[in-house]
């Protein structure tokens, strides 16, 4: 996952995010610092334009104050987890449409099952490739854009 091989990968996206007509913004919202400082940096090496949360609370107050693409979402959340804080996302008025992609190491079937079930718009396991993951986030973003 860390390797300088994937950081060639991710460099490779960029030219496919310039396509879009504006700056793709994406929510990152997993517990683990390190998990979220790599997948911001990836999707910002791809040309996305990121921001970050903790927890579920902090995710709530950022989509209050800005408009995403994309939100990325672990279900191993401190306090209310992944699956309750998509209920909440899918209740605000303006995200009822904006895809929400379970990244997570909780991959078993059960998990993925009710995150599809949800409505989610994909279900990606960590640990996770790097090409897989970025294709699988712009595309999903590439859909949304031109439907």
């Amino acid at each position: 996952m860390n390797s300088a091989a994937d950081g060639k990968q991710a460099a490779s996206y960029e030219v496919d995010s310039e396509a879009l007509s504006s700056k793709i913004k994406i929510l990152v919202v997993d517990d683990e610092m390190s998990v979220a400082t790599m997948i911001r940096f990836l999707l910002t090496r791809a040309g996305c334009e990121t921001q970050g949360a903790l927890s579920a609370e902090k995710a709530l107050r950022l989509v209050q104050m800005e408009a995403f693409d994309l939100i990325t979402l672990d279900i191993g959340l401190p306090g209310m987890g992944g699956f309750d804080l998509y209920g909440r996302l899918r209740e605000i008025p303006g995200l009822e449409e904006t895809p929400i992609v379970f990244v997570s190491g909780s991959s078993c079937i059960e998990n993925q099952q009710r995150a599809l079930d949800l409505g989610a718009a994909d279900f990606i396991e960590k640990p996770f490739e790097t090409q897989d993951f970025l294709s699988r986030i712009l595309s999903l973003v590439e859909e949304t854009a031109t439907a």
